[in-house]
C-alpha cells in the first residue's frame, strides 16, 4: 500500500516536471524599447504606471531599465502587451503625459481621440496643454509650413514667431517627416561685449541661444530633450557654424535674422538641402548691427519677394500674445519714432 502511494507521488511530480518543461517551451523573452518618449514620464511617479502594467498583465514578468523593458511570458500575451505598449508610447510622446486612466483605456480598447487633436493642436507642452495657433497670422504660418519649403516670418517681439516655428518643427520630428531640427541665431552683441562674458566660447555663445532652449523645454521633457541634443537630432548653434554645411531632412530655423548681414543670410539660405524646410524669423525694428551695415533680412525679403515658392508672413502689434503691456510698449515706441522722425535703421 505504501509502495503504491510512493509510485503515485513519483508519477505526480514526473507529470508536473513534464508540464513545466512543456510550458517553458512556449515562454519567450523580449526587449521592448521606449524610443519615442521619456522613460521617466512613461513609468510615472515612483513607477506607478509600471506597477499598473504589471497588475494588468499578471502573466508577464517585467523588468524596466532606463528606456528598455525586459518582458518574459507566453508569446501570445507578449504580442498583445507589445501592441498596447506601442499605443501607450505614442500617446505619451504626443501628449507628454500618461496617466493610469490612459493606460486602462488603451488596454481595454476604449481610448478615444483627444478633442484638441481634432481641433488642430500642433504639439503639447510638457504639462500636456495643447499648443495652437493663437491668431490669424500664426495660423497663416502654420498653413504655410505645409505648403512651402521656405518661410519668412517677421514682426514685433511677442508675436510668437519663433515659438510657433519650433512647435511646427517638433511636430514634424515626432511624426518622423524629418530626421533633425537645426536652430540658429547670429551671435550679435546687443549693447554688451561678448569678450567680457565669463567662460569658454560655448559659455559665451549659449546666452544668445538660450531663447531657443527655452522654447524646446516647453515642448519636450528635459531628459528626452537632452537625449535628442546628445544624438545631434536637435542642433542649436550660432549662424557662423552653418557655413559649408548641406542641411537635408530637417527643419531649419534662423531666429533674430534682422541681425544678419547680406552675406551671412545668403550663406544660410543656400545651405538648404533635400526634404528641408527653412523658417527665417526677425524683427526689423530691433536691429543690433553697426549703423554702417544693412540688415540682410530686409535685403533678402526685397530680393526674394516675387519668388512664389517662398511664403512671407508679416506679423503686427495686434498679433502680440505676450503680456498686454508689451503691445502698449511697441505702440509707444512706434509713436515716438513717428513724432520725432527717428532715422530708420534699414
Amino acid at each position: 500500500m505504501l509502495g503504491r502511494k510512493k509510485e503515485r507521488v513519483l508519477l505526480f511530480f514526473t507529470l508536473l516536471i513534464v508540464i513545466l518543461q512543456y510550458k517553458k517551451k512556449f515562454m519567450i523573452e523580449k526587449h521592448l524599447i521606449l524610443d519615442e518618449t521619456d522613460p521617466i514620464l512613461f513609468y510615472g511617479v515612483q513607477n506607478c504606471n509600471l506597477r499598473m502594467l504589471k497588475s494588468l498583465f499578471p502573466k508577464l514578468r517585467m523588468v524596466a531599465r532606463d528606456n528598455v523593458m525586459l518582458v518574459q511570458g507566453e508569446e501570445d500575451t507578449i504580442s498583445l502587451f507589445e501592441e498596447k505598449l506601442n499605443k501607450m508610447i505614442k500617446h505619451c510622446a504626443t501628449f507628454n503625459r500618461l496617466s493610469e486612466e490612459d493606460i486602462l483605456e488603451i488596454v481595454n480598447g476604449t481610448k478615444t481621440e483627444d478633442v484638441s487633436v481634432r481641433n488642430g493642436a500642433i504639439v503639447f507642452n510638457i504639462t500636456g496643454k495643447p499648443i495652437y495657433p493663437r491668431n490669424e497670422n500664426q495660423q497663416r504660418l502654420a498653413d504655410a509650413f505645409n505648403t512651402h519649403d521656405m518661410i519668412f516670418a517677421t514682426g514685433p517681439a511677442g508675436t510668437g514667431k519663433t515659438f510657433l516655428s519650433i512647435a511646427l518643427a517638433v511636430n514634424a520630428l515626432k511624426k518622423k517627416k524629418i530626421r533633425r531640427i537645426i536652430l540658429s541665431r547670429p551671435a550679435v552683441e546687443a549693447g554688451e561685449k561678448l569678450g567680457f562674458l565669463p567662460g569658454d566660447m560655448r559659455d559665451k555663445i549659449d546666452p544668445y541661444l538660450q531663447p531657443l532652449y527655452d522654447a524646446l523645454e516647453e515642448m519636450l521633457p528635459y531628459t528626452k530633450l537632452q537625449e535628442l541634443i546628445d544624438q545631434n537630432i536637435i542642433q542649436i548653434a550660432p549662424l557662423a557654424f552653418m557655413r559649408g554645411r548641406t542641411l537635408n531632412d530637417a527643419v531649419v530655423i534662423l531666429d533674430e535674422a534682422q541681425n544678419t548681414t547680406s552675406s551671412q543670410l545668403k550663406m544660410f539660405l543656400t545651405r538648404m538641402g533635400n526634404n528641408t524646410k527653412m523658417i527665417i524669423t526677425g524683427d526689423c525694428t530691433q536691429i543690433d548691427l553697426p549703423h554702417s551695415q544693412r540688415s540682410g533680412l530686409i535685403e533678402a525679403m526685397t530680393i526674394l519677394r516675387n519668388l512664389k515658392d517662398i511664403a512671407f508672413i508679416e506679423f503686427g502689434k495686434h498679433d502680440i500674445v505676450r503680456h498686454k503691456l508689451v503691445t502698449h510698449i511697441v505702440e509707444a515706441y512706434e509713436k515716438i519714432s513717428t513724432d520725432n522722425n527717428f532715422e530708420d535703421r534699414d
